[in-house]
């Protein structure tokens, strides 16, 4: 043992021995005998040290002998301690300090301090390092695991982990107050336990360091000092892992050998040393710190280690409060719960001791032993007991089966239920007590009969009300059991009533048919009226019940009979429960009803519950306000809402509050709440009196000389009641008793109830020294000083030491402060003037070892605090320390996976360290604040992870700092999606801090919260804050709302039913919100009307209430407002005689006004119909002016009938309306006449009457008067008509100076030709900062673009995303170019931005060309949502099936962002992308839920059929609305109108009612004809059909509607409108000689369609009503030949023949002159533009026609084919192919080519020879030039044009010219044209567009070749997997088989259709 590295090897050799392994050596079986040899003695001299200081007991047999004995010892050491302490005082005051012995000795004890300092951190190395591994090795630092979660750690663990990572804690300051309160802390009561002598005094309760379950409870930690652990730390998680790895600098020798012997240990090893180790430690500290033999009770030896307590919970209510208490040896204290049931009496203060320290056995030998808590509970002290065992681990469901006993309190009715009792039950068994309270009438009186039951009323209006009776059945078994009515005598007359109410036929049956049973009731004369009844319901039987009669409440609860009858004590309980409003005004407040209620015993529970009228008024603010429960926690309170609880629910407040210390001290938290202390002095009533006399309520009888026992105040505190009373009633004892009495008087300063006594008492003391300084002359300067009242010794020692102390004084100066306090005090000043020196001389190293050190002691302190259930202050001293650490760790740390782990696994402990504070954006909230920063990927697992109390700071900090936080949407959805589905689901109190996130709750969180429907807290907590939602967030919560809302629910509310729910009822869906009933609807309106109303919903709202309340008033007309246009026709037409119908007519003409679709009917008959507008010319001003926004729909006879100067003087009111052409042509026509409109400024005072000036007039205007008309025609440009539009731009193109014009002329822009840009592009690049700017189309960008590449190719290499809205007419190479020269992502991304910003639809060679450079990037992946759906959806299906899920989701976010462009998708290619999508969201089995039915967004209708017909039903019906603004094909609209039929959702049609109808609205046009015939005919009135023919209108002219549909698709749904109206107006049931069943008006003709009506009814048509209506007739496209044969009839009758047409009528005629013969046709006289416009517009002419048409435009003008100018040309339209080709040759080559920008876009009929020579026009010099210099640009503009090109020059097209042909010009190519102009490489430049336009014919044509050119490029077999890195195929790919290669090629060669090519791309 003595050889030279013993010492070295001690360390392995100690390791070995422990580890119990038998090949350690001689050596080490050496030491280990040694050691065991000298523990035995030294173990007996600790012993008998320790004997001698306990004195042995007395042997009394007393089972508290032990607490005597120990009271006795810590007294004797306490006074001991106490004279040393008085005598150190006295020589430190007395000594005479100067100031050079103080240097002196101060200088001394710097050298001592700096020497010990640099000495103890030499030494305390090696050890701390030993003790750091042990400590590492038993603490188990928090870590997150595979699910990114991780168990919450204690403050210990905190600490530990702080140090493993190079946290500053700066426990220096700490550690000294802990060593203070340990051996210097205030002078305790050395009363242990509660009682009515020994009252506990409230102080900081222990707060262990224990780690918490997830749900908040405490769980069993890995106790520190436990030797059997099996879960240690592995040996890489601790320092050892450091030192082996030589990472750690200045580690000694013995530790790396101690760290390298345990690293060869197994696990089991290293568990076993750690055991043996811990018991030697153990067994060493035992024997220091426990008690000797002889201190022990009987034969109870000293326990090692006390066992583990927890602190109990009371449950909330009046149970006890009960705080855990210490006890150094538990065994010593006799819990012989064996002997407690044999034992007579158990002394409940050993019941209380055993409770606290003996947790565990407690709770199994009592808490689950029935018998024994029932004999413990028969002492009234022990009630604390049900709180403790509801709050304990005992099994719940034994409790309750025990103590719970329900029946057993019913049938015993005379015993009243203990409060105690009922809420133990109410905490353990709260729904199953709550369910039958409220349903059991008898058991709630039973109850509630004991006023002091009150506070557990539950609110049953919570639960879903259930009908008292559910059904007929069961009252009649309860009441109306005819066979057991044996004494009739006692059948009473509520229950004749209510049988003959509920039962009239049984009732008829089996009384009044019973002829002897009548006489027997009759016997009683007070049912002599039983007798008439009878005979009348004989006479007139009572029809046999239909169904269940619902609960009539009103029929019971009838209170103005209760006066003047007995009631049924039952009855008056139930309406009590569910009438209570109606209940306190007639019975409460009648003292004649409720006096005679009270005669009968089983009503005394009234008294308790008839209080104060107000009171269920006050219920809602008591729910809000007066939050008990939440007040038990740290939260600050208004002073305001504690003076509103305190003046209207007293008793509560008095019980609930100044009864319960703990919510006491939080309440005075805020100094202005300092008020209580007074009040609950004053208002405080405990059951037991102060001073403890039972039963004593009140101040009668007060006795101060028995009750103010001021000498036990020292040991047992008096409460605040007490207090008080004894200073009111007994000052002059009070005072002499405590004023003196220093150290009473220090205890009570401590409290905040008594801090005043402390105030007092210096008061006093200050008016005893004055009083005996004026009556005494002589005083010495020692009594002086003495008597001073201001003395402080701690000052004044500190003040003679001359140190200068920031410290306060305050407490140790105050009356009554200790000796103890006043030595701390100085101690701290002394170490506060030491520091500064000792910083000074300690050196880093030093430093840094010392600070470790104390870290280390902090833990080891904290682990002795855990082990012993003893609090050594170590918490509350090191509070601040640790939170200013970790806030200062968070600020320096850039790591965020270590403050990660900080927020997520120590954010309970480091919000228990945070106190309360006013100031929440305090320093010690830089932690909530780091909440805020998490990145979004880590919020949710850090946030599901945090304790509800943090949660609650963090919404506190957020509520404060929202504005500065400015928190992105995404992080505030994450955010408040966790905190509904994890934290709200367990704590619902938490709604109302939620409320400013409610706005970031997804809809899908919304409907996902938990079932709080009932809360009222919540419910107007949502209401108040809906205005800031969006509507999807609304509905989400009426939604969720409407779960807890049934049908029969809503059915049986009271009137008020929706004043009483708010906002949220509003956002039902409809299926429940069309529950409501008219009354309700009407008392509710303004709650409805002041939210977003479907109009599904506005609809039923006004069908409901006008056509059921035939009385309204005006003022209910106008609370309706415009919901009144809403209403049916005739239900408004009821008024029409009365003074409402100018209130309803306001209200209609203000609907019209508005722009809202009305049916016919309505404007005719409310607005239209009066006699003065039968004479247009007799109108005044105002009136014309006020039907301004009519006049379109009176018509043309109407405005033919004002006269010219009525309408100058309604100008301003008509210059907004929007007239038709042909209309507002005749108004300015009529203007013209009067005024010169082209006079300056005139022009653009037309406003939207400009579409009426003739083109002929504009061509006349000068470029002056045309540039200051364009700012008010910009706002009606597209109004405009082609040839309107192509004369002004073409004019003023015209003038050179247009260049300077660019601001003036951008409306017009879209329709400018090419040509007059070409001739303008060096202008304009000259100025491209203007240009810049300005919405160029494709090709006019093009030509730009080209300009500048040419003279400024600087300037796109320098400046190129400055092009700004010239860069869509970027080519190819130069796109390619720049992605090359700079391909960073940022670069990239910012040329993609620059794309997406293009004013109009980038050019599909454009899109294909980035997709092609940008597919060869690594990136690509992440591309693609910066590519914008336009350019994304230009990628091949082929490519987009190869994306990975995660690229396919990002393509679907896309697209839903951003739909247009998925409309504007071919329907195959539409449903082949969304076909791949849906695979990648393995959406074919299973049901379409409506999460992936909204994920698609427009694309959701798209998905095949078999996908679609799965749709959930639920919301399908729910969700209609949405439903109808999607694209339905014809397969599709097939499912939907199956859907709709099918019991899930409306059922069968002939059950449809006038609600469904306005459910399913257009869906109807779905339904096949033989089920639309099912439907009732009254239902579809002519309204109705109106309303649908509205409602489709609408949906197609939004952009769904104009993309969806094709021809064919079209033609369905019109044929399906044709069909309702013409079946349900009678027209398909009509015999040949019948008359028409009805004459459609003009207005009729507006809201539905000219064709859907017959022609004879069309024909029938008034001559002015058909006049009016014949320019719509003419734009209808679905009129067929043989109507218009008969209307163009109808036009001849009144117009005469076409020679004598007018020009107005011409341009109206549309379509209908198709039917024009070749005559009549040469006959017109087609001299205005406006009329050979409406013309040639038609496209269904023949060419017989054509020729005929074009010869009369030229005879008409008297022009010659080369004086046509570009607008006639324009106007022309399809009339152009009328033309001869040698007419064509003369046409001006100039004015053809700016027509072109028109005529291109027309599927023109010219034949091949006409293409031609057109096209030769075009390449005139003076236009295009040669074909072979044409460019994209030109290809664009020209259009179909394209299709005449020679066949040399198609032939030869270049890449850049064919990408320019657009896909009408390609199908226009004549097929054999086509197959010899195109080889198969030119076949390969084709885009998908232009593929798919190749007709049938011209595949027919095609070689093989050709073919398979053409099928590549429909689809292409690029069968590569995408790789995200790389972007570009590695490996093997999943592909087509070569079989189904060889066959898509075969059936390519086979079948002519594209449409057919295998659809796998």
């Amino acid at each position: 043992m003595v050889r030279e590295r013993y010492l070295d090897d001690f360390p392995k050799m100690l390791v070995c021995i422990l580890s119990g392994r038998q090949d350690c050596g001689l050596e080490a079986e050496l030491t280990k005998t040694v050691s065991l040899e000298l523990g035995k003695p030294l173990l007996m001299l600790v012993s008998s040290l320790r004997a001698q200081t306990c004195t042995p007991l007395s042997s009394d047999g007393e089972s508290n002998s032990f607490l005597r004995a120990y009271i006795s010892m810590r007294e004797a050491a306490s006074a001991a301690l106490h004279g040393f302490q008085q005598t150190f005082t006295n020589i430190l005051s007395s000594l005479p300090l100067s100031g050079k012995l103080i240097s002196a000795v101060s200088g001394l004890v710097d050298a001592a301090v700096t020497y010990v300092s640099n000495g103890m951190a030499t030494v305390l190395q090696i050890p701390m390092d030993y003790v750091q591994i042990a400590l590492q090795f038993g603490i188990r630092i928090p870590s997150l695991d595979g699910k990114e979660t991780c168990e919450q750690g204690d403050l210990k663990q905190l600490i530990l982990w702080g140090i493993n990572n190079n946290v500053s804690w700066s426990f220096s300051n700490s550690i000294i107050d802990i060593l203070l309160d340990i051996f210097l802390g205030p002078e305790q009561s050395i009363c242990t336990y509660p009682g009515p002598n020994c009252q506990y005094r409230p102080g900081v309760p222990f707060q262990g360091s224990f780690p918490e379950a997830k749900d908040g409870t405490n769980i069993n930690p890995d106790i520190l000092l436990k030797c059997d652990r099996h879960n240690l730390v592995e040996l890489n998680d601790t320092l050892c892992a450091d030192i082996l790895m030589g990472s750690r600098v200045g580690s000694s020798t013995s530790v790396h050998t101690f760290c390298l012997a345990l690293s060869s240990l197994s696990p089991n090893q290293t568990e076993q040393v750690w055991s043996n180790m811990c018991y030697v430690i153990k067994t060493l500290v035992s024997s220091l710190l426990s008690k000797s033999s002889d201190c022990s009770v009987g034969d109870t030896q000293p326990s090692p280690a006390v066992n583990l307590s927890f602190e109990t919970l009371p449950i909330p209510g009046s149970a006890p409060q009960r705080v855990v208490r210490e006890a150094s040896n538990l065994k010593q204290l006799a819990c012989n719960y064996d002997n407690w049931l044999e034992n007579k009496v158990v002394d409940a203060v050993l019941v209380s001791l055993c409770s606290d320290n003996e947790y565990r056995e407690f709770v199994k030998q009592v808490c689950n032993n029935a018998t024994l808590m029932r004999k413990l509970l028969s002492n009234q002290m022990n009630s604390w007991l049900y709180g403790y065992c509801a709050n304990s681990s005992a099994d719940p469901g034994y409790m309750v089966s025990q103590f719970c006993l329900y029946e057993q309190w019913i049938n015993q009715p005379t015993v009243l239920v203990d409060p105690s009792l009922l809420e133990f039950c109410m905490t353990l068994d709260s729904s199953r007590l709550t369910q039958l309270i409220c349903d059991h009438t008898g058991f709630f009186v039973l109850l509630f009969s004991n006023p002091e039951n009150g506070r557990f009323m539950p609110n049953c209006t919570s639960l879903p009300p259930p009908l008292p009776f559910p059904n007929i059945n069961s009252l009649i078994l309860d009441y109306c059991r005819y066979s057991e009515w044996h004494d009739v005598m006692q059948i009473t007359i509520d229950v004749l009533s209510q049988c003959i109410l509920l039962d009239q036929s049984g009732f008829t049956k089996e009384v009044c048919s019973n002829k002897t049973f009548l006489n027997s009731l009759l016997r009683n004369k007070e049912n002599a009226w039983l007798e008439s009844h009878c005979k009348s319901t004989l006479t007139f039987p009572p029809p046999e019940p239909t169904q269940t009669q619902a609960f009539n409440l009103a029929s019971w609860c009838d209170y103005y009979t209760w006066g003047d009858r007995r009631v049924d004590d039952s009855v008056v309980a139930l309406c009590w429960e569910y009438d209570q409003l109606a209940f306190q005004k007639n019975v409460c407040c009648k003292s004649s009803v409720f006096e005679k209620l009270l005669q009968d015993p089983l009503n005394k529970w009234l008294t308790s519950v008839c209080t104060d009228t107000k009171e269920i008024e006050e219920i809602a603010v008591l729910l809000q306000v007066c939050k008990y429960s939440d007040w038990t926690r740290p939260i600050i309170v208004d002073m305001t809402d504690l003076a509103l609880c305190t003046e209207i629910d007293p008793l509560n407040f008095t019980s609930k509050v100044c009864a319960n210390d703990t919510i006491l001290q939080n309440l005075l938290a805020n100094q202005d709440n300092t008020w209580l202390i007074q009040y609950c002095a004053n208002h405080s009533n405990p059951v037991v009196s102060p001073g403890g006399n039972k039963g004593q309520v009140g101040l009668t009888g007060f006795n101060p000389a028995e009750q103010c026992q001021y000498s036990s105040w020292s040991i047992s505190l008096p409460d605040a009641a007490l207090l008080t009373l004894c200073w009111q009633h007994d000052q002059t004892s009070f005072v002499s008793s405590i004023c003196p009495n220093t150290g009473l008087l220090f205890l009570l300063s401590r409290e905040p109830s008594s801090l005043w006594v402390g105030s007092m008492c210096t008061t006093y003391s200050n008016y005893i020294t004055s009083t005996n300084s004026s009556s005494s002359t002589t005083t010495t300067t020692t009594t002086t000083t003495t008597t001073d009242p201001n003395f402080c010794l701690a000052r004044s020692l500190v003040r003679q030491l001359n140190w200068t102390c920031s410290a306060d004084f305050t407490s140790a100066c105050q009356p009554g402060a200790s000796q103890n306090m006043a030595l701390q005090m100085v101690v701290r000043c002394w170490v506060e003037n030491r520091r500064t020196r000792v910083n000074d001389v300690l050196t880093p190293p030093v430093t840094t070892i010392l600070e470790q050190a104390v870290s280390i002691t902090v833990v080891i302190l904290l682990a002795m605090e855990e082990a012993q259930n003893t609090s050594l202050h170590v918490t509350e001293n090191i509070r601040l320390s640790v939170l200013g650490s970790v806030v200062h760790y968070l600020e320096r740390e850039n790591n965020f996976d270590k403050k990660r782990l900080l927020l997520q696994c120590f954010g309970r402990v480091l919000t228990s360290l945070m106190q309360t504070a006013r100031d929440v954006t305090s320093n010690r909230f830089s932690v909530i604040k780091e909440y805020f920063s998490i990145p979004l990927s880590s919020l949710s697992s850090v946030l599901s992870s945090a304790h509800i109390t943090t949660i609650r700071l963090i919404l506190q900090y957020y509520s404060i700092n929202r504005d500065t936080l400015q928190l992105p949407a995404k992080y505030l959805s994450t955010m408040v999606s966790v905190l509904f589905q994890v934290h709200l689901v367990k704590h619902d109190s938490l709604f109302p801090e939620l409320a400013l996130l409610l706005a970031a709750a997804s809809p899908a969180d919304i409907t996902a919260l938990p079932s709080l429907q009932n809360n009222i807290n919540v419910r107007e907590t949502i209401n108040r804050h809906l205005a800031d939602m969006t509507l999807d967030q609304r509905q989400a919560f009426g939604l969720w709302y409407s779960r807890g809302l049934l049908p029969s629910n809503i059915i049986r509310a009271q009137q008020s039913f929706i004043r009483d729910t708010g906002n949220l009822i509003t956002y039902l869906p409809f299926y429940n919100f069309q529950h409501l009933s008219p009354a309700q609807l009407l008392d509710g309106l303004d709650v409805l009307l002041k939210n977003s109303l479907t109009s599904l919903k506005q609809e039923f709202i006004a069908h409901s209430i006008i056509s059921t309340y035939r009385n309204l008033t005006a003022q209910d007309f106008t609370r309706l407002g415009n919901l009144s246009c809403l209403a049916d026709p005739e239900d408004l037409l009821v008024y029409k005689d009365t003074v409402v119908f100018s209130t309803i007519r306001d209200i209609v003409m203000n609907c019209s006004r508005e722009g809202l679709s009305l049916p016919s009917r309505l404007i005719s008959s409310v607005l239209l119909n009066s006699t003065e507008l039968k004479v247009p010319s007799s109108l005044s001003p105002y009136q014309l002016a006020e039907l301004g926004h009519l006049l379109p729909l009176l018509g043309v006879t109407f405005l033919q009938g004002v006269t010219p100067l009525q309408l100058l003087a309604v100008l301003p009111a008509l210059n907004s309306v929007s007239f038709s052409p042909a209309q507002a042509s005749i108004i300015v026509d009529k203007m013209s006449s009067v005024s010169t409109l082209t006079a300056p400024g005139q022009l653009q005072q037309l406003g939207s009457l400009i579409v009426g000036i003739k083109t002929e007039t504009l061509l006349t205007l000068t470029s002056d008067r045309l540039l200051s008309s364009l700012p008010a025609m910009a706002q009606h440009t597209p109004g405009l008509s082609p040839p309107q539009a192509i004369a002004i731009s073409t004019k003023l193109w015209g003038f050179p100076e247009v260049i300077g014009w660019q601001d003036d002329i951008e409306p017009l822009l879209y329709c400018t030709p090419l040509l007059s840009i070409q001739s303008r592009t060096r202008l304009l690049v000259n100025n491209i900062t203007t240009a810049s700017t300005k919405p160029w189309n494709t090709q006019q960008a093009q030509a730009i673009f080209k300009e500048v590449l040419e003279t400024k190719p600087n300037l796109i290499k320098q400046d190129f995303l400055n092009l700004g809205t010239v860069g869509q007419g970027l080519s190819c190479k130069v796109l390619q170019e720049r992605f090359s020269a700079d391909s960073t992502p940022t670069s990239v991304r910012r040329i993609l931005a620059f794309l997406r910003r293009q004013p109009g639809p980038l050019h599909t060679s454009l899109k294909k060309c980035v997709i092609e450079k940008l597919y060869q990037f690594e990136f690509f992946s992440e591309l693609l949502k910066d590519l914008g759906a336009e350019i994304a959806l230009s990628m091949p299906v082929s490519t987009v099936k190869k994306f990975p899920s995660d690229m396919m989701d990002a393509l679907r976010k896309v697209i839903v962002q951003d739909p247009h462009h998925f409309l504007l998708l071919s329907r195959t290619k539409q449903e082949l992308l969304v076909d791949k999508l849906v695979q990648g969201m393995s959406m074919y089995t299973g049901v379409f839920t409506e999460q992936e039915f909204r994920s698609l967004g427009i694309m959701a209708t798209f998905v095949v059929d078999e996908v679609f017909i799965q749709l959930d039903r639920s919301f399908f019906i729910n969700n209609l609305d949405f439903l109808r603004g999607l694209c339905y094909s014809s397969s599709k609209m097939d499912i939907v109108a199956r859907i709709l039929q099918e019991p899930a959702a409306f059922g069968p049609v002939n059950n449809w009612n006038q609600t469904t109808i306005s459910q399913v609205d257009w869906f109807l046009f779905f339904l096949p004809d033989n089920k639309l015939q099912e439907i009732p005919l009254a239902l579809m009135t002519v309204g109705r059909i109106e309303k649908l023919f509205m409602s489709h209108r609408r949906w197609a002219r939004r952009d769904v509607g104009i993309f969806c549909s094709d021809e064919n698709e079209k033609r369905r749904l019109f044929e399906k409108q044709q069909f309702v109206l013409q079946f349900f107006l009678g027209f398909l049931k009509m015999n040949a000689g019948s008359p028409t069943p009805m004459v459609p008006t003009c207005e009729i003709l507006l809201t539905t369609a000219p064709s859907a009506w017959t022609s004879n009814s069309l024909t029938s048509m008034s001559s002015s009503a058909f006049s009016n209506c014949l320019e719509l007739m003419g734009r209808d496209p679905f009129l067929a030949s043989y109507q218009r044969v008969q209307l163009l009839n109808k036009v001849k009758q009144i117009y005469g023949p076409a020679s004598s047409f007018s020009q107005s009528v011409i341009a109206q005629l549309g379509g209908i002159a198709v039917e024009l013969s070749l005559g009549e046709l040469s006959s017109l006289r087609l001299t205005e533009r406006s009329s050979i416009a409406a013309l040639g517009a038609v496209s269904t002419w023949n060419n017989r026609q054509l020729s005929a048409l074009f010869t009369n435009v030229l005879n008409s003008t008297k022009q010659s084919p080369s004086q046509l100018d570009s607008s006639i040309l324009v106007a022309m339209g399809h009339i152009v192919c009328g033309a001869k080709t040698t007419e064509m040759n003369s046409f001006n080559a100039v004015e053809f080519s700016k027509a072109v920008l028109w005529l291109g876009q027309l599927k023109l009929s010219c034949s091949e020879e006409q293409l031609l020579a057109l096209v030769g026009l075009l390449a005139h010099s003076l236009a295009f030039g040669p074909i072979s210099l044409w460019g994209t640009d030109v290809f664009i503009e020209i259009g179909v044009l394209a299709a005449g090109l020679p066949d040399m020059a198609m032939s030869a097209l270049v890449k850049e010219q064919i990408e320019g042909i657009t896909s009408a010009a390609v199908s226009m190519i004549p097929p054999k044209k086509f197959a010899v102009v195109f080889n198969q490489k030119q076949i390969g430049m084709f885009s998908y567009e232009q593929a798919t336009a190749v007709t049938k014919d011209q595949l027919s044509a095609l070689s093989d070749v050709q073919r398979r050119a053409l099928a590549l490029v429909l689809t292409p077999w690029e069968d590569r997997p995408l790789n995200v890195r790389v972007g570009k195929s590695l490996g093997l790919a999943l592909s087509h088989s070569p079989l189904c290669l060889i066959l898509g090629l075969l059936m390519l060669l086979v079948l002519p259709c594209p449409d057919l090519i295998c659809p796998g791309s």
